[in-house]
């Protein structure tokens, strides 16, 4: 069961009036209820619209090289993201493990899939997503 907090809005009287009307159509039981519904869908559309927002960054992997297909699989999820990558460099740290960073831009959610896709294969032992807007 979640807990309800109280907090004070101060809003103009023919604003109040409307919402009343609102409540009593929609069939509310209360101001406070309709008030929830209405912060929650804010927030989803919120959520919506962050995901949908351009950003750039990049997507850091370290990974064994020597794992069986594993530049392969890299290779062919990168390829379903042409448009969102810009630059790769590629890095060789020791006889075993090598770093690849990838210079991305394009939808929030569009490159959280990518980086999720690339940092959950077997045999990438670290890898992380850094975003920043790239509109203002």
């Amino acid at each position: 069961m979640s807990s309800k907090r109280r907090f004070s809005v101060c809003v103009d009287s023919e604003l109040v009036e409307k919402l009343d009307r609102m409540v009593a159509e929609e069939g509310y039981a209360n101001r406070s209820q309709a008030v929830s519904a209405m912060i929650g869908d804010r927030i989803l559309k919120h959520h919506e619209k962050q995901a949908a927002r351009i950003v750039t960054g990049t997507i850091t992997l370290v990974f064994d090289h020597h794992k069986r297909g594993l530049q392969a699989k890299m290779t062919d999820i990168q390829h379903g993201y042409q448009k969102n990558i810009i630059a790769q460099v590629h890095l060789h740290l020791t006889h075993h493990l090598c770093m690849e960073v990838l210079l991305v831009k394009g939808k929030n959610a569009d490159l959280r899939k990518l980086s999720r896709e690339l940092t959950t294969l077997k045999g990438v032992t670290h890898g992380e997503l850094s975003v920043t807007a790239a509109e203002g």
